[in-house]
């Protein structure tokens, strides 16, 4: 799914963060393939783990459905996971520490589009 190290996998529930973050890192320069769910990622990936590690994915951690953690825990079952940014409007300390526990950057929303971008650089480099 992922081929180029300006690729980013978004999922985020929420159809206006969505588009935003989308066109936020379309403009500056890195292609995005976005997901309204875990289960619409889930479904395109059919099994198989397709990221290099030169890939990024920003994720929501609270998803209808399979929630952004359970969505890293399947995926890192198939194999190496790419690095990782959750993002959420639900901050608080038990989530920060998932997050560091996952190996994952962890941004609470809102956040300025530099702070997500600045991430998103030095996870791809």
């Amino acid at each position: 799914m992922v081929h180029s190290k300006r690729e980013v996998v978004l999922v985020e529930d929420d159809t206006g963060m969505r588009r935003a973050v989308t066109r936020m890192l379309t403009t500056a320069g890195y292609e995005v393939r976005s997901f309204a769910s875990a289960e619409a990622l889930l479904d395109e990936l059919a099994g198989e783990a397709l990221w290099r590690a030169s890939s990024c994915m920003v994720c929501d951690v609270r998803l209808p459905g399979v929630s952004g953690f359970e969505l890293h825990r399947r995926v890192a079952e198939r194999g190496p996971l790419p690095p990782w940014i959750f993002i959420t409007a639900f901050d608080n300390p038990a989530v920060r520490d998932q997050a560091q526990r996952a190996m994952a950057t962890y941004l609470a929303k809102p956040f300025e589009g530099r702070a997500l971008l600045a991430l998103i650089a030095r996870a791809v480099e």
